[in-house]
């Protein structure tokens, strides 16, 4: 149950595990016009950034001050991921083969009524934990599912949130012309995650889409409206497959954006993944509403859905951070892939070494991401009077080993094996390759009895176009051999 918290107790959690400590790397990137400084440091105390500077000189100052790291490695802000969805986090690893809305039929829609508090909060602690080792210490996520208990679903996205320490915006991705229900009981799941994520001590609250076109048009604008009363940020998809703009020009005349735009939902603050099938009037009306748009290469590659134009995007001013995606959708939660992926796939669609270099990766993945979500006042680059969330990448990795450009080698060398430490508000979630706040081997184990539950539940391991026949026939002579 929650519980309203003083600004004192608030206060006291933000400082729990925090002390002054010297942050030291090789370089530290700090995405702040300050730029990339050599033997550098960045010092810490309590929640907050206090300087960033030369080692010797921040030494000098706070010769008491815990350091962490051997001045070998790259520190840098923490990663900012600007769109994912927990309610994936039981069921990768299937559909490979499947397009975008042949695996929403196949998997999503039928996993969906199934998902319960529990099992967010183990899916969310589960995917987080993938994410904190990869150095982020910000999620933008949309939980989609059909609740079909009385108790609400989405809070136990902010339970594992809590737990892991890390920052979230949550949002409930809702929906209904697949599943009709009444919009009072839709709400109500909106209401829920938003109380939950007020008394939270690191979550805010977006309305949350699934998509445009899968609510009915008396939910959608019930949604614009609510978010435009209420003054919510949204968080949805926009134009992530061709066949999206086909149906949106069928039903309503005009492409996905220009309906949103003539409906009013992009007057709020929305962050909108994917934005691959774009025209240049669906570009301008973007810009002109200063939409963000949360970009996704290792889900749109696994999916065939198509590759973002981000550098049209961000010549007509359009904010674009870098999004993991969902673990059914991409199959892996590692940030620091999804950053080379997104370098990778402009150069290779482009024909392009210079389609977009390192630096500019490391800024959307930082600065750009939280700038996205309207976090940059806070966190995204290392200045002082920032939140400390801090990422060391540890040098004595073979990956990291020899450092001649700490951009490319962030970019192109880094792996999740290279994260070190992270800390969200000054806290340390991960120290030396390890969560602090969490049980992982516990995590797991539950983790594996719900998705085997799930997957039962649903047929999901039986499914030749989620699970590779071969491996259907496999697990049938198993069967058979075990009960003999």
């Amino acid at each position: 149950m929650y519980h309203l918290s003083s600004a004192a107790e608030k206060r006291a959690r933000l400082s729990e595990g925090a002390m002054t400590t010297l942050i030291r790397g090789r370089c530290v990137l700090t995405s702040a016009p300050a730029g990339p400084l050599q033997n550098a440091a960045v010092l810490v105390d309590g929640p907050t950034i206090v300087d960033v500077g030369p080692w010797e000189a921040l030494r000098e100052r706070s010769p008491d001050a815990a350091v962490v790291g051997d001045g070998g490695g790259i520190v840098l802000p923490g990663l900012v991921n600007t769109h994912g969805h927990f309610s994936e986090g039981l069921v990768t690893g299937m559909g490979e083969t499947l397009t975008l809305l042949e695996w929403i039929q196949r998997l999503i829609a039928p996993v969906a009524p199934h998902l319960t508090r529990e099992s967010a909060r183990v899916g969310t602690l589960l995917r987080g934990a993938e994410m904190a080792l990869s150095g982020i210490t910000t999620v933008n996520d949309l939980f989609v599912c059909s609740p079909r208990a009385k108790d609400p679903v989405t809070p136990g996205v902010v339970d594992g949130l809590e737990e892991l320490g890390l920052r979230g915006e949550v949002a409930f991705g809702a929906q209904d012309r697949s599943d009709p229900r009444p919009i009072d009981e839709v709400f109500a799941e909106h209401e829920a995650l938003a109380s939950a994520a007020a008394v939270s001590r690191r979550c805010r609250f977006r309305l949350g889409i699934a998509t445009v076109l899968a609510q009915s048009p008396e939910l959608f604008a019930a949604s614009v409206r609510r978010a435009a009363d209420a003054g919510w940020r949204v968080h949805t998809h926009l134009q992530e497959v061709r066949e999206e703009v086909v149906a949106s020009r069928q039903e309503h005349g005009l492409t996905t954006i220009g309906y949103a735009a003539r409906s009013g939902l992009l007057d709020r603050e929305i962050v909108a993944a994917h934005c691959i099938w774009l025209t240049d009037d669906d570009i301008e009306l973007l810009a002109a509403h200063e939409v963000r748009v949360a970009h996704n290469p290792v889900a749109n590659m696994i999916l065939g859905s198509g590759v973002c134009p981000v550098r049209r995007l961000q010549a007509a001013g359009i904010t674009v951070g870098i999004g993991t995606d969902g673990p059914a959708s991409n199959d892996d939660q590692d940030m620091l892939e999804a950053m080379k992926s997104a370098a990778l796939l402009q150069k290779v669609s482009r024909l392009d070494p210079t389609a977009m270099t390192a630096p500019e990766v490391v800024r959307m993945a930082t600065i750009d991401g939280a700038r996205a979500l309207d976090l940059d006042g806070v966190t995204g680059s290392l200045e002082a009077g920032k939140d400390a969330d801090v990422v060391l990448l540890n040098g004595r990795t073979p990956e990291l080993a020899v450092i001649h450009d700490p951009y490319q080698a962030v970019v192109y060398s880094a792996t999740n094996r290279s994260v070190s430490d992270v800390w969200v508000q000054g806290e340390r979630i991960v120290a030396a390759g390890r969560l602090t706040r969490v049980d992982l081997d516990a995590v797991i184990d539950a983790a594996r009895e719900l998705a085997d539950g799930l997957a039962a539940a649903v047929g999901l391991r039986d499914d030749p176009h989620l699970v590779h026949p071969e491996v259907i026939r496999a697990a049938g002579r198993g069967a058979d051999a075990g009960s003999r």
